[in-house]
């Protein structure tokens, strides 16, 4: 890119190009160093901006969790229907991005803007006959789901460039040597850990768990 096309050094641009150089070298290829050579600076002017190396991989975590989409349910949206909603939108947001849930399970702090949101969130559920406690509860439950099951599928993507169905099919090549039978057996029924049916699998048990506990919380 040429010195005259370049965008004018904010914060902004830092992060948005921070996040095109993790998408093309990963978490671990990402330095301030290569961060300023990609945007045409000497490494000094990075920190008018950031403080640290930290911060900046804070606020680029804070703008994947940010570009999910936050906020309480629609009118007239059930809790249910808006934590699924907002479940599926951020595991897409933390998909969207070469270790995008390293970057956010790692992070150490939240900009103002994004917990004030989340208070929101919890607010609403607070409205929905849920304590502040089950709230926040139930919000980081399924926060930890949604951040470990994408964890692991964007692990998966780095150790293999395989078809899932073709590492379930190997396995299953070792397990007709004599292996269990049950778990072969779910693997020929399309049974994976990974996936879309298994993410919305282990989001429905969540979700039906939080309306038992919901239910018994308000139980006379």
């Amino acid at each position: 890119m040429s010195e005259t096309k370049r965008p004018a050094l904010s914060r902004h641009t830092l992060i948005e190009t921070a996040l095109r150089l993790v998408d093309q070298v990963g978490l671990d290829g990402l330095t301030v160093r290569r961060l300023a050579t990609e945007l045409g600076v000497k490494s000094p002017a990075l920190y008018w901006h950031i403080r640290t190396k930290q911060e900046l991989l804070d606020a680029m975590a804070d703008a994947i969790i940010l570009a999910a989409g936050m906020g309480p349910p629609r009118e007239g949206q059930s809790w249910q229907d808006w934590l699924t909603r907002r479940a599926h939108a951020y595991r897409a947001s933390l998909l969207a991005h070469r270790d995008g849930a390293r970057l956010v399970a790692n992070a150490a702090g939240l900009s103002p803007a994004t917990i004030r949101l989340f208070d929101e969130e919890l607010t609403a559920l607070v409205g929905c006959g849920f304590t502040p406690a089950l709230a926040l509860r139930t919000i980081g439950s399924c926060t930890s789901y949604i951040n470990g099951f994408v964890l692991r599928e964007q692990a998966e993507r780095q150790e293999s460039s395989d078809e899932p169905s073709q590492r379930l099919a190997a396995v299953a090549a070792l397990l007709e040597r004599g292996m269990d039978a049950t778990l072969l057996l779910a693997i020929r029924e399309g049974g994976s850990s990974l996936g879309d049916e298994a993410f919305d699998h282990g989001l429905r048990t969540l979700i039906d768990g939080t309306a038992a506990a919901l239910q018994r919380s308000n139980a006379p």
